[in-house]
């Protein structure tokens, strides 16, 4: 995998905001990256070492509209959690 479409960018929520404390980084990955995949491109673009890489597959949350209809309301993706030395 090519690794400059790996990391499709940062996730900004109440709980990434207060892990940054503990140097850990929250960044939204392509379906298909690898833990290693995600050190390498870290390594290359940002010269970062990383200490550890947690991997987080985010599921699609669907609504019930009757008569056997569902609506989709956010499409499934990868998280991965970083943490640096």
């Amino acid at each position: 995998m090519e690794l400059s479409r790996i990391i499709l960018g940062p996730v900004t929520t109440e709980k990434s905001e207060r892990l940054k404390t503990e140097r850990t980084y929250t960044l939204k990955v392509h379906p298909a990256a690898t833990k290693v995949d995600i050190k390498n491109a870290l390594k290359k673009f940002y010269d970062i070492e990383v200490a550890s890489v947690r991997a987080v597959r985010v599921g699609t949350k669907q609504r019930s509209l009757g008569a056997g209809r569902t609506m989709t309301k956010r499409h499934p993706s990868k998280k991965m959690m970083i943490t640096l030395d």
